[in-house]
């Protein structure tokens, strides 16, 4: 009863027209959700209506999204949505989607299943190093060889959006070369495809154009071979082999299609051609199929079309139903006016006119994209014209202070600074510390930039190369060397004058007279340090080697006495980088890695960085538009409103697609202008309650700027024609709160930290075990050093779900030719030549203290495999679930995991098995948390009934077997809350 009530209470708090969307039964649905009327809402709520109402199963939904972020955001809320746990949720970005399913059967396609997916700096690297087989001339220009790799990897990129094949290119421009070579034979008379002859007409192709489209193409082709030869994909070919998998294989199609009972896609309006394709191909005829979209916020559609999608699915689906959202839980009604009247001049490129003038008939009332505040009381609206671009600085910062001493109860997070382009942000960065108040630039690139980084790679560079001056003046630069002005400058003389690298100079300090005792000492120590590290640097991963140089110089020490929180963030993404590089490298030595990082910085790379928006003390967010999408603030500053600035200045794409082999409908009138026109609309519709736009006359160059004409076409270039009098940045006296900068700069505030949304039974125990460390290694995410224990046992856990899904896929294939025989599948099992061949790819080569100990584990793990095969070739247990996920609701809570293993017993119940290296322990002596907190899983979750849990011990291939009774599990409830409530009150001592 009491379920009953929470289910209607949250549909009561839904409007008419988000209840109507979020309770729709069968058959496709277009919801047109404008910018803050709650899509996600209406998306997590009808997946929890579907389950509740036992329309479908967890796993019987798929919903789709644009970001890894938005999955995320999407999960939690139907996490916090249903009363139980959860398995196996579909909430994923299309691309993990296609991953995943392609992991599955890549195989039946003739794809290696173990194939490894390329960043696009990856693909830059893969053109890079086999430029001679690409055979380019028009695009190898003699000067830069190198200069049109980028455009080509996008190009490409393009190409599988629109999902043109290698073999598509060819034939089109075969096509040309052959029409062209008839019209020169007959005179111009071509009688072979007046299409292509039209478009040799129309487009003025000649011969050194189809030249270039020939040498495209076959780079394309060359580019698309070098993958398969490296069993690799790029992001593009996941989308596309799954579609070709679906296609050709009607079994796999059918069997997704049958689990899939209903389909969401959010952010419609930004799906490319081929990922509609697919979700198409999954609907099949049911067409039980949800799209939630909104053109006005297309930012990132191909030559702007962001209406196609739409038009398009109502052209398929003309029974859908259509639903439009417009009610705004965000902003106040005169910035929601002043949004809609500036988006209007994008008509008649918009869903809002398209319908009209082209005369769909609707089937609910006519569509009107006019958002309505549901919060009332009006809000501020300011526009500033600066002098120059210190002054607009000090308006921001100036504007910021006041707004935030004026309303106390909103803190730094309700700031946001928008820019265009993320080399507008470092003006903005500055003034913002000059004036102390905490910010974080939230960009998606710049890991090279940032300063720990810088200080990694210059002493990885001095590993490989001692007499790299530059890469140990910095070293001797560190904060926890502090080596003094004048020795730093008496040691660059001394290397001058003798012609010599610094490395020298420190080794002969002993000469240099004056010379502080402090400095010679530091002196020694780095040198025993490079010693020391470039002998660990021959046997030892990159990784290893980046820890020690942290432990061992106290830069670890140092980041955490001054709460740099953000850089081991920084760390941990240049870590990731190398064990990357090591996975795919059969040398693993700093010459590769350097190497790497030398090649994406000339390729443009800056380092990617993760964006997480919500990590570390609050601030004021500096960020780009297209990363606020989908984000809201009280205060929203929108800066740098100049000519040339935003709008920006048009770049088409280096090499364009052919028309005739686009797909998508592509818009009429100026595209640039209206995707810039639809980024302001998206900025705008961010705030809440204040937006201020900024602009200024002088930015640096020789003329005056014109302000953006936004800034007229929103009307505030005339109603605002005031200029506000200059002050300089005080912060001592504009900022009265000295106390809040202490917390936000000094430390960090329980508050202000994120805090995990589900638990594992590991956090769990590492937080009982030492909640210091469970705060070094889970909140602040300090990177730390490995173990052999650890990487011996992934690699047993690694080899054996791999070796138990080999056999299962086995068995399905043999159930699928025999008819579902059980004699036929009771004894197929991989051989031991294949169990071993996976245990030496799934090797994990890190954290041994030497080689003895390395091949000591090496041994004793192919002894143990050797044991269990036999094992269980003599008695094959019925396996029915490997690595199976779950989300089990505790008190409030949400603790996670994945069971290792689950047997059908012949009573119908099941055996969860968990495997351990090492040896079986006493049976009084076992931790049991483990265990019966999948116990809880089975009966909560799966409805399973359990009739033993099994620790399997692979050393020496034994059970201790337990089953947890009812007070065993509600114990384990208690101590599972009062675990995660010690973390959530902070209590880390």
């Amino acid at each position: 009863m009491k379920e009953n009530k929470e289910k209607m209470a949250n549909l009561e708090r839904l409007n008419s027209e988000q209840k109507e969307a979020v309770t729709h039964g069968g058959g496709p649905l277009l919801i047109v959700a404008g910018a803050g009327t709650g899509k996600t809402t209406v998306i997590t709520e009808r997946i929890a209506w579907l389950i509740e109402q036992g329309l479908a199963k967890p796993e019987e939904i798929l919903a789709l999204t644009f970001t890894d972020k938005a999955a995320g955001e999407m999960e939690e809320r139907v996490d916090k949505a249903l009363p139980y746990g959860y398995t196996d949720l579909w909430v994923m970005t299309f691309h993990a989607f296609a991953e995943r399913i392609l992991h599955a059967h890549a195989l039946d396609i003739g794809v290696p299943d173990d194939f490894r997916l390329l960043t696009q700096t990856e693909q830059w690297m893969l053109v890079r190093e086999n430029l001679e087989k690409f055979n380019l001339d028009y695009y190898r220009p003699l000067g830069n060889p190198t200069k049109f790799i980028h455009a080509l990897v996008k190009h490409f990129a393009r190409c599988k959006d629109e999902e043109i094949w290698p073999g598509d290119y060819l034939r089109y421009a075969e096509g040309l070369r052959i029409d062209l070579d008839g019209m020169e034979a007959a005179g111009g008379k071509s009688k072979i495809n007046p299409k292509s002859k039209f478009q040799i007409q129309k487009e003025g192709v000649d011969e050194s154009e189809i030249r270039r489209l020939e040498e495209v193409s076959n780079a394309y082709h060359v580019y698309q071979q070098l993958l398969l030869d490296r069993n690799a994909l790029d992001f593009g070919d996941l989308i596309n082999y799954a579609l070709k998998l679906l296609r050709t294989r009607q079994q796999i199609l059918k069997k997704y299609q049958g689990q899939f009972k209903y389909i969401l896609v959010d952010e419609f309006q930004d799906t490319n051609f081929a990922q509609y394709e697919l979700v198409k191909l999954l609907a099949g005829e049911n067409k039980n199929l949800t799209v939630v979209g909104d053109d006005d916020q297309s930012i990132y559609k191909f030559r702007g079309a962001s209406v196609s999608n739409i038009l398009q699915f109502k052209d398929d689906y003309p029974e859908a139903k259509e639903i439009f959202l417009n009610k705004n839980y965000r902003s106040r009604q005169n910035i929601l006016d002043l949004a809609y009247n500036f988006i209007q001049l994008n008509n008649p490129e918009r869903l809002e006119v398209k319908l009209k003038t082209q005369k769909l008939k609707l089937k609910t009332k006519e569509l009107t994209k006019k958002l309505s505040a549901q919060i009332q009381g009006e809000g501020e609206v300011e526009y500033y014209q600066a002098d120059d671009e210190s002054d607009e600085v000090e308006w921001v910062v100036n504007k910021i202070i006041e707004l935030k001493n004026n309303n106390q109860e909103e803190t730094w997070n309700d700031f946001v600074v928008l820019i265009r382009a993320n080399n507008q942000a470092e003006a903005f960065c500055n003034g913002l510390t000059a004036a102390q108040i905490p910010f974080n630039f939230v960009a998606s690139k710049g890991l090279y930039a940032k300063e720990v980084v810088r200080d990694i790679l210059a002493y990885l560079k001095l590993l490989d190369n001692y007499h790299e001056s530059m890469a140990m003046w910095r070293i001797l630069n560190l904060p926890m060397i502090k080596i003094g002005v004048e020795d730093l400058m008496e040691i660059n003389r001394f290397a001058g004058r003798k012609a010599q690298s610094i490395f020298e100079t420190l080794k002969q300090i002993g000469v240099l007279n004056r010379i502080e005792e402090e400095t010679r000492r530091k002196a020694a120590k780095i040198l025993s340090f490079l010693e020391k590290h470039t002998s660990l640097a021959k046997e030892k991963s990159v990784k290893e080697v980046i820890l020690k140089f942290m432990e061992d110089f106290g830069y670890s020490d140092y980041l955490l006495k001054n709460s740099d929180n953000k850089a081991f963030s920084y760390v941990r993404s240049l870590i990731k980088k190398a064990e990357e590089l090591e996975k795919r490298s059969v040398d693993k030595s700093l010459r590769p890695f350097l190497q790497m990082v030398e090649w994406e910085i000339e390729a443009g790379e800056q380092g990617d960085l993760s964006k997480d928006l919500e990590e570390g003390p609050e601030a004021v967010k500096i960020m780009t538009i297209h990363t606020a999408k989908g984000l809201e603030f009280e205060n929203v500053f929108i800066v740098n409103l100049a000519d040339k600035r935003f709008p920006s200045l048009e770049r088409k794409e280096p090499i364009e697609i052919p028309d005739e082999l686009v797909k998508e409908i592509i818009p009429g009138g100026d595209i640039h202008l209206q995707e810039e026109r639809r980024l302001f609309y998206v900025a705008v519709t961010r705030a809440k309650k204040r937006l201020f736009l900024t602009t200024a006359e002088n930015y640096g160059g020789k003329t005056k700027k014109k302000p953006s004409r936004f800034v007229y076409e929103t009307g505030l270039g005339e109603k605002f024609q005031i200029q506000n009098p200059k002050s300089k940045i005080n912060p001592k006296s504009q900022f009265q709160n000295p106390k809040i900068i202490e917390q936000i700069i000094g430390g960090a505030e329980k508050s202000k930290i994120e805090l995990p949304k589900a638990f594992s039974y590991s956090q769990l125990k590492a937080f009982e075990t030492c909640p210091y460390q469970y705060y070094l290694n889970f909140i602040l995410k300090v990177p730390t050093e490995g173990n052999a224990v650890f990487s011996y046992g992934k690699t047993m856990h690694s080899t054996l779900q791999k070796f138990m899904s080999h056999w299962q896929i086995q068995a399905e294939g043999q159930r699928d030719l025999f008819g579902g025989a059980k004699e036929k599948t009771k004894n197929i099992l991989p051989s031991w030549e294949e169990l071993l061949k996976i245990y030496r790819e799934s090797w994990i080569d890190d954290w041994y203290e030497n080689k003895w100990r390395k091949d000591e584990y090496r041994k004793k793990g192919e002894d143990s495999l050797k044991k269990f095969y036999e094992e269980i070739l003599s008695a094959p247990p019925k396996v029915i679930h490997l690595e199976k996920g779950f989300n089990l609701k505790i008190g409030n809570y949400t603790v996670r995991g994945v069971i290792d293993r689950v047997d059908s017993l012949s009573d119908g119940k099941v055996a969860i098995i968990d495997y351990k290296t090492g040896e079986a322990k006493d049976k009084g002596k076992v931790d049991k948390d483990q265990l019966l907190i999948y116990q809880l899983a089975a009966k909560e979750v799966f409805g399973w009934e359990v009739e033993k849990l099994v620790y399997y011990y692979l050393d020496n291939n034994t059970e201790i077997s337990f089953l947890g009774e009812e007070k065993d599990l509600g114990e384990t409830k208690e101590k599972i809350i009062q675990l995660i409530e010690g973390i959530m009150n902070f209590d880390f001592k």
